[in-house]
């Protein structure tokens, strides 16, 4: 989907008085929609009905209701009470209901909870009328304006000033939008008493033409230090290159510039691809808790993840790859900075987190990790005496009580994890199937037991940084424990 944001200057008041009318009557029409659906009727009951109530026509009646509805199944996909919903946020309704705010500070708060909830109209396209009927873009000698349906055959006229976007006049994109004879959807907004247009046209992918069957680039975004790893794989999964993109950008500034560093380094992605002629791999966006895979974990994470907007740049990619006709595939991203740390790290001594790339993109290949022989024989010998031992150490010399919290958990579910193995001498746990997690009687947390007992003893009071000692670890199958 592109969208074109666009300020809306009405050639006359009275015209924007009955825009501003309409849109008051369409969000209550939507707000009456919404308890209507929640007291079970459906769409046919309400449609005559909501025409007669709010005097408008079947197509603004049809998108009110699509309207809340998308609200309704939006909040129980959340687990929330629909219920609670309040229209015009939340967050600025608790405020409005709070003691202390008085005089400016009150009436302004309230202004701006008004217009969020009265200032409102959606109008989709419909493709058998060549773009939107309701809500219509028109070009003449002065440039473009649109044209809205405020009643029976009766319309009001605004022009659209649309400015600029990535070096193309947004007006020479709505231009093209109209006369595409493709439909489009219109959504206004009251802002500071001003109304704004969003203008919402779906865009037409080329076929997909670069495919994983010449290889995979992998794609790990960082949060701290602020960067992408890639590495790129030939189409047997072999390591072939591998880099870094720094963002520095993407921690401060205001959101506008963040945005456009997102969208900048969107393109390198897409573009190193290109050149390579190979599939992008990437993590799966529904991952829920990312601040434990890697060096920060709680509350430091989270706002870091915030501010950084991991979800916004992964879209971006997806969008920009498939203009260029390349494959996009999302993988599950548990225990790929685990895996990269302790196995392709020290093997092709790269960083973790290009390592975790690296195994992003055999994901992305469908290829299955194996523990190497190394750790199997450290897991082998492995018993829950020996990670009790380890425990008490991490007691004694870890300072750090947010560090020392967290390797403590992580011991005692390796612990858990041991004992419903067995712990006999010579019992051998199963290869991993690093693509799918099952339980733990399945054997494939074992790379969680594993991060355990190698990188803890060497590396207690602090995050491992230098991963080279972990390449002795790795073919003598030999770790140093605590005193």
């Amino acid at each position: 989907m592109i969208t074109i944001q666009a300020s809306l200057s009405f050639d006359s008041n009275e015209d924007k008085q009955e825009v501003l009318d309409i849109m008051r009557r369409w969000s209550s029409c939507t707000r009456f929609a919404y308890n209507r659906l929640l007291e079970g009727k459906s769409r046919n009951e309400l449609k005559r009905e909501l025409q007669e109530i709010f005097s408008l026509n079947s197509r603004y009646v049809d998108d009110a209701i699509m309207k809340a509805k998308s609200v309704l199944e939006s909040c129980k996909e959340r687990g929330e009470n629909p219920g609670k919903v309040i229209f015009g946020g939340r967050s600025l309704f608790e405020k409005l209901k709070k003691q202390h705010i008085n005089g400016n500070a009150y009436k302004k708060l309230q202004h701006e909870w008004q217009e969020r909830r009265k200032g409102n109209l959606y109008s989709r396209g419909d493709k058998s009328k060549k773009g939107n009927l309701n809500t219509r873009i028109e070009i003449d000698e002065y440039g473009t304006r649109l044209r809205i349906n405020v009643g029976e055959r009766k319309y009001a006229y605004a022009r659209i000033q649309a400015g600029w976007k990535k070096g193309k006049s947004r007006e020479e994109l709505l231009e093209a939008i109209s006369t595409c004879g493709q439909p489009y959807s219109v959504e206004l907004k009251l802002k500071n008493g001003k109304v704004y247009a969003y203008f919402t046209i779906e865009e037409n992918f080329p076929e997909v033409a670069i495919t994983k069957e010449s290889g995979i680039v992998g794609i790990d975004i960082n949060a701290y230090p602020d960067h992408i790893a890639w590495s790129e794989t030939d189409e047997n999964g072999n390591l072939a290159s591998y880099g870094r993109v720094p963002m520095p950008e993407l921690t401060s500034g205001n959101s506008n510039k963040r945005e456009y560093y997102r969208w900048r380094y969107a393109h390198e992605v897409v573009r190193l691809a290109e050149e390579k002629k190979k599939a992008i791999a990437i993590e799966r966006l529904d991952i829920r808790e990312k601040g434990k895979r890697g060096d920060f974990s709680g509350r430091k994470s989270r706002r870091i993840r915030h501010s950084f907007s991991y979800r916004s740049l992964l879209e971006k990619i997806k969008v920009l790859a498939k203009r260029k006709g390349i494959q996009v595939i999302e993988v599950n991203p548990a225990y790929t900075s685990v895996i990269g740390m302790l196995k392709y790290a020290p093997q092709y001594m790269i960083s973790k987190d290009v390592a975790a790339a690296y195994v992003i993109a055999r994901r992305g290949l469908g290829l299955k990790e194996q523990i190497p022989e190394g750790y199997m024989a450290i897991l082998k010998e492995l018993d829950a005496d020996e990670l009790e031992e380890l425990k008490e150490h991490v007691k004694r010399t870890v300072k750090n009580k947010q560090l020392k919290k967290r390797q403590l958990k992580e011991i005692d579910e390796a612990i858990k994890l041991i004992q419903s193995l067995g712990s006999e001498p010579g019992r051998g746990p199963r290869p991993l199937d690093g693509t799918s997690l099952g339980t733990c009687g399945s054997g494939h947390n074992l790379w969680r037991v594993l991060k355990v007992a190698v990188v803890t003893p060497l590396s207690p009071e602090r995050v491992l940084r230098d991963v080279s000692v972990l390449k002795g670890v790795l073919h003598s199958g030999q770790v140093g424990r605590p005193g």
